[in-house]
């Protein structure tokens, strides 16, 4: 089966986009750090660390790079199936 590489990278790079937006969400509302000390606290972890406070270019930049980050994975991944399954299938 031929999967559409466009496809699969604009979901991928939807996806990362709206992870890190939501990110940048809990940055602006105050819950990141609480949340990431709880989850390191999971993990047996202490770490020491800051997060800086909100901007809103920031946060612009890393949707769009993480979008497009994902859009390029997304891609190559629809590719290298299609590489696979056509040689595996000999067609």
């Amino acid at each position: 089966m031929k999967l559409n590489s466009h496809k699969i990278g604009l979901t991928l790079g939807g996806l990362f986009a709206i992870l890190h937006a939501v990110w940048a969400l809990m940055v602006l509302v105050n819950i990141a750090k609480p949340l990431m000390d709880w989850i390191l606290g999971l993990h047996f972890m202490t770490v020491q660390y800051s997060i800086d406070p909100f901007g809103f270019g920031n946060a612009i930049l890393l949707i769009i790079v993480t979008g497009i980050i994902g859009y390029v994975v997304g891609y190559v991944l629809g590719w290298l199936w299609n590489l696979a399954h056509r040689t595996s299938h000999g067609a």
